[in-house]
């Protein structure tokens, strides 16, 4: 407890928990629609775009990559989205081919025109996010603070929409709910959450903040309100626990994270087999 205090009163600390709780809070509500929807590995495929626009971003060297890093991962979700609704080019099929191109031409680019002389380093640190948590300030908590704003009052007020379009595309059509901007709705939130979400575990690791907290909570409840608010608090429970046990572990705060995410999946899983789900 006196380590975890001295650490506390450095601001990144406070901040790295902060934009933990959100993020972990942000991506637990959107991953529970995305594994109903069977469309849950979108989260993998926009990390690995967004790392390629991070590298492109280093290589011309822009002081801030954010304003060039979120538009081009919001336009890859929505051609993502609409690339999976063809018959010639499968949903799974569409996020592997620009996923793994945009992973293959961001290193690429990092090794042709480096932007420093620790290239491993670089690409290590946007993989796994290991030194994401130093770098965070006031500016990604406020921004973390309004992202989550927007995202919880989006399932509020359009809870019920929101349904309906992930239980059942064809009949919110039928009654006159236009599904399309919701899906895409949808699409564009989750980019901007991946985006945040790799300063602090890293694009290989920002899937599982989207999928885990969603299926742990799926082997317990059935009721989708009790999913959410499960898999809600199952996420920012491990994202708290993680920060706090990399500080006294000195371990990476993302890798931390997603083992606690495992941690509490294995005890669901049981739960939920024991009661007969």
């Amino acid at each position: 407890m006196a380590k975890l205090g001295y650490y506390l009163t450095f601001p990144f600390v406070r901040y790295a928990l902060i934009v933990g709780v959100l993020i972990a809070l942000c991506s637990a509500l959107l991953g529970v629609i995305l594994v109903l929807k069977r469309f849950s590995f979108i989260g993998d495929g926009l990390s690995h775009v967004a790392f390629g626009a991070i590298a492109i971003a280093s290589v011309i060297r822009l002081t801030n990559n954010l304003y060039f890093v979120f538009p081009i991962t919001i336009l890859s979700a929505v051609i993502l989205l609409k690339t999976g609704q063809n018959k010639k080019i499968h949903g799974d099929a569409a996020i592997a081919m620009i996923s793994v191109s945009a992973l293959a031409v961001g290193y690429f680019l990092l090794n042709l025109r480096p932007s420093s002389t620790n290239i491993s380093g670089d690409v290590c640190t946007t993989l796994f996010g290991s030194q994401g948590m130093v770098t965070l300030n006031a500016s990604d908590a406020i921004l973390c603070l309004v992202l989550s704003v927007l995202v919880i009052g989006m399932f509020v007020l359009s809870y019920r929409k929101i349904f309906a379009v992930t239980f059942d595309e064809n009949f919110a059509r039928s009654t006159g709910l236009h599904v399309a901007a919701y899906n895409t709705m949808i699409a564009v939130v989750t980019a901007v959450v991946i985006v945040l979400a790799m300063n602090l575990v890293g694009s290989l690791l920002v899937s599982a903040l989207i999928i885990f907290p969603a299926l742990s909570a799926m082997r317990v409840f059935r009721s989708f309100r009790a999913v959410m608010l499960c898999a809600a608090g199952l996420a920012v429970i491990s994202s708290v626990t993680g920060i706090l046990l990399s500080i006294l572990w000195s371990t990476p705060p993302g890798a931390t994270i997603v083992v606690g995410d495992i941690v509490l999946f294995a005890g669901f899983a049981a739960a939920g087999k024991a009661m007969g789900r």
